[in-house]
Formats: structure tokens, sequence, C-alpha cells
């Protein structure tokens, strides 16, 4: 082989892929730029439109469809989702919207809430689709995914922390992370009662127990959740400890503390 062959052969080699082209359909011009200048951030090429008419005319140039719902005037995002399934079957499509809807279901590949569905919601699932279209496998870490879900049921105000039942942590919340001044990222894999035995005492048997049984546990003593502050002059704790299937497929617990009262600091 001459060198020119050889470095012809190492042009084809490491020759990028395409861009994914992103389409970006909403009725709300501000939430198209947002979303648009976000995506090209994480290297998509995105196509913009406001109306349906405007989002079937460019069917044949997208990769996927992130399509908002409600488009007023009674014209919605599912409209266009059907024609593009019918056209272009193998591209994904991801609806976008305010609320659940009977209707959700058809042939769309995914549905995202707003304003409970983050940017990185988005931009995760694109991450699988893209992988998806360009023949790889798809491996998704489903703790963030899917236990955030169970983070904004219960409120940003609770402190929440999902345990297999030997105490290792799975998730914890924000909130959960600035109380114990760590950062999210520290918590998955360490074991709490490693981490600080002390609490080995009283939880160490609850959480086994909730996990083995898959009965749900409520503090009434208001004696505080392990590592958080207990009972006295400044927090009383409510505490529910409920089981949950991990995405390891054992069983887990959902250990959540809200803040009944905080009250002054005696001097």
């Amino acid at each position: 082989m001459s060198t020119n062959d050889q470095d012809s052969s190492l042009t084809l080699v490491q020759a990028p892929s395409a861009p994914i082209r992103v389409l970006l359909l909403d009725d709300h011009p501000d939430n198209l730029l947002l979303r648009s200048t976000i995506l090209r951030k994480y290297g998509y090429v995105t196509e913009t439109a406001s109306t349906v008419e405007e989002a079937e005319q460019m069917l044949d140039e997208i990769d996927i469809a992130v399509l908002d719902y409600h488009l007023g005037a009674g014209k919605f995002g599912t409209d266009v989702a059907t024609h593009l399934r019918a056209r272009h079957p193998q591209v994904p499509i991801i609806i976008l919207s305010a609320t659940l809807e009977r209707r959700f279901g058809g042939v769309e590949d995914m549905h995202l809430l707003k304003g409970y569905s983050s940017i990185d919601d988005l931009v995760t699932a694109l991450r699988s689709f893209e992988a998806k279209r360009r023949g790889k496998p798809v491996v998704v870490d489903a703790r963030d995914f899917f236990y955030s879900r169970i983070n904004m049921a219960m409120g940003d105000d609770v402190v929440l922390e999902i345990l297999d039942g030997d105490g290792t942590w799975h998730y914890v919340n924000e909130t959960c992370a600035r109380v114990l001044e760590k950062p999210r990222d520290w918590f998955p894999g360490r074991n709490m009662f490693e981490e600080m035995p002390e609490l080995a005492v009283d939880w160490a048997d609850i959480l086994s127990t909730v996990a083995e049984t898959r009965e749900t546990y409520i503090d009434r003593t208001f004696r505080g959740v392990l590592n958080l502050p207990s009972k006295g002059d400044r927090w009383v704790w409510n505490v529910l400890a409920f089981p949950i299937t991990l995405h390891t497929r054992e069983t887990g617990v959902v250990l959540t503390a809200r803040a009944l009262e905080r009250k002054p600091m005696i001097v």
C-alpha cells in the first residue's frame, strides 16, 4: 500500500460523525431561543419552527424531533409527530408538555413534562437517541433520571436519600447534600454506616427491615433522621422511610425528612 493510500485510509477512519440535527417546535420564541442555544452548546444542529406548517417543511432534514404539545389555535405537536412517524419511522420523537394528557402514548418515543423535566433530562434523552441512531449500545444511568422524579414529587424542602437495605447510598437530593455539606456525587456507592458508624445502632435494623418486609416506617418520636439534627431547641423533623425497587432491581429504601418546626436557639 502506498503512502497516499495509507493517508486516505486514516482520513476515512478518523472522519468525524455528522452532527445530529434536532427539530425544535414551540409557539413561544423565547423557549425556542433558549433550547436552541443550549443544544448548540452540546454540539447539536437545531432547526426551529413555531407552527405546524413550518415544522412539516423540515421533516426530511432532521434526525430527532422535540415537539411542544400545545401550540395554540387548536394545533398540537402530536399532529407533526403523526406525519413524521409515517414519513420517517426511524426518527425519534420527544413530546414536551406542561400537563399529562390521555392522548399521550401514541407515536412519540418519549414524553417529558415541562416544569418537571430539566434541560439535562432533554440532553440525556437526545444522547440516548443519538447513540441508537449510530448503532451504538445505549447505557443509561437510571439513578438521577429516575430517582429525581421522586424528589420532584416530594418537594425541594424535603431531605431525600435513596439507599439499599445495607445502607449504601444510590441517590441524595440537593437539599440533603447541602445539609450534610457534601457534593451530591460524593454519596453514590458509599455506605452510610461505614462513613458514620454511630448511626448503625438506631437505623441499620430499620433500613434492612423496610427493604426486607417492604413495610413503611414512620418515626413518631421526632428524634431526627440518621445524620440530620435531632429534636432539640432548633429543629423538629418528620421522618418517613418506604420501600422502592432500585434500578438494580433490588429492594431499597427511600428515606425522607421534612422539618416540621424550627425553634429559636436559647442563649
